[in-house]
């Protein structure tokens, strides 16, 4: 009876997708800069382990873990609730494994600020880096920016075009430093025929709903190969929990009551030796996540498609506009389309407020110049150098969506309105 009434929920809910439309309507239907893509198998996933009645965090989501660390291409993952949270547990961990008591971290000033917070929420002093023509931070910046109090270096790929992490490696090797490789924008990308996220001490991922893929709305995760830096991650996303039996395997090391505290027999799963946070995500997320996981590569795949697409039609507005610059070693899964206003005549406020008027969302990139933003007035942090790339890209870069729910009749429609407003200068 129970499977029979299971089955009937799946049947409605694929019905249901059979017969939404998606069909674009030019200028009627808005195309969004990000775009989640899912149907009946994510969300009779999520059906399923909901009424599994197990909502923690447990066998769906170590089972997401150990895929996506193999999909990077990395030997551990701990699945976290946001990109945000991710972000600051890598650190947090790096903190705790290496004892750290403050110092410098090496950033980029054109970022979003998740990728700094945790600089600053932890103790260290954030030091500001330009970028380069590929928006991402520069290597000729990051040597300026050394000094004997130097930890490490934290960066994201931006919009999914890959940093010169082979150099950047190389540098931290050579000082001795950590780097944090943010690919929140770029899993699916590659450098030097390696994924990115494969690269650094410890990476992270977001899974909010405009990325590669999502976890039904968020999700986060932290990916490294050091064995004893993810047992720490893992404490301090469990409260700072001490037991680290795998999640569904309830005393799997044998020892759960044999742990002490204050000389009294304990249950070691209430023993705390670190102070954490609870920063899990869902079991329901994680059943989402392996689903979207099936289509990671075919979303990466349209993603590049995209880029072409967009790249031979925008080949008419080269007066007006510039495409970012790929590095040589570099095979990018765009997250989004930067554009760079490279014609005084061109007001980017105008330029913008036309094309979301005419259904074509469009973002900024990001905080732009960061010690510019009110937040971080009052933080101690350094520069290394003038800043020229980021007030650049403050001024005048924009980004426009290249996910997979675009095709060629949408980009056709973008491209007709770009035209439309450069026929007017």
């Amino acid at each position: 009876m129970k499977n029979n009434l299971i089955s009937k929920i799946h049947a409605a809910v694929e019905d249901f997708y059979l017969q939404k439309e998606n069909k674009f309507i030019p200028g009627k239907t808005f195309i969004p800069t990000g775009f989640a893509i899912y149907d009946n198998q994510e969300v009779n996933a999520v059906i399923d382990s909901l009424l599994s009645e197990h909502l923690g965090l447990s066998i769906i989501g170590k089972n997401f873990e150990n895929q996506f660390a193999k999909y990077i291409g990395m030997n551990n993952c701990t699945l976290v609730n946001s990109g945000s949270s991710a972000s600051l547990l890598a650190l947090a961990g790096l903190k705790k494994k290496n004892n750290l008591r403050g110092g410098e971290i090496i950033t980029p000033a054109c970022g979003f600020p998740t990728t700094i917070n945790p600089i600053i929420q932890l103790g260290f002093t954030p030091v500001f880096t330009d970028v380069d023509n590929t928006y991402n931070i520069s290597l000729k910046s990051i040597e300026k920016a050394l000094t004997n109090n130097t930890i490490g270096i934290v960066f994201a790929h931006t919009l999914g075009n890959p940093a010169k992490i082979d150099e950047i490696m190389q540098i931290a090797k050579r000082e001795k430093i950590f780097v944090i490789e943010d690919c929140s924008d770029a899993y699916g990308s590659f450098c030097d025929g390696k994924k990115c996220g494969s690269f650094g001490d410890v990476s992270i991922t977001s899974f909010y709903p405009a990325h590669n893929i999502t976890l039904a709305g968020e999700g986060g995760a932290i990916l490294t190969n050091d064995d004893k830096l993810n047992k720490i991650i893992r404490s301090l996303r469990d409260w700072g929990r001490d037991c680290h039996c795998e999640a569904g395997q309830d005393n799997a090391c044998g020892k759960r009551f044999k742990h002490k505290l204050n000389n009294i027999l304990y249950d070691h799963k209430y023993i705390f030796s670190n102070i954490g946070y609870n920063l899990k995500p869902i079991e329901s997320q994680a059943a989402f996540g392996i689903e979207q996981l099936k289509r990671i590569e075919s979303f990466n795949i349209k993603r590049r498609e995209n880029f072409i697409n967009f790249k031979k039609e925008f080949k008419k507005f080269n007066k007006y506009l510039e495409f970012p610059k790929i590095n040589d070693k570099a095979s990018p899964a765009f997250f989004g389309l930067p554009l760079m206003i490279k014609n005084n005549d061109v007001n980017r406020n105008d330029l913008v407020r036309f094309l979301n008027k005419n259904k074509i969302g469009t973002r900024y990139l990001f905080g732009g110049n960061l010690i510019h933003q009110q937040a971080y007035k009052n933080i101690e942090y350094k520069i290394c150098e003038k800043l020229t790339n980021t007030n650049k890209i403050l001024k005048n870069l924009f980004w426009i969506g290249i996910h997979p729910n675009i095709g060629v009749e949408e980009i056709k429609y973008i491209s007709s309105k770009f035209a439309e407003y450069f026929s007017k200068k």
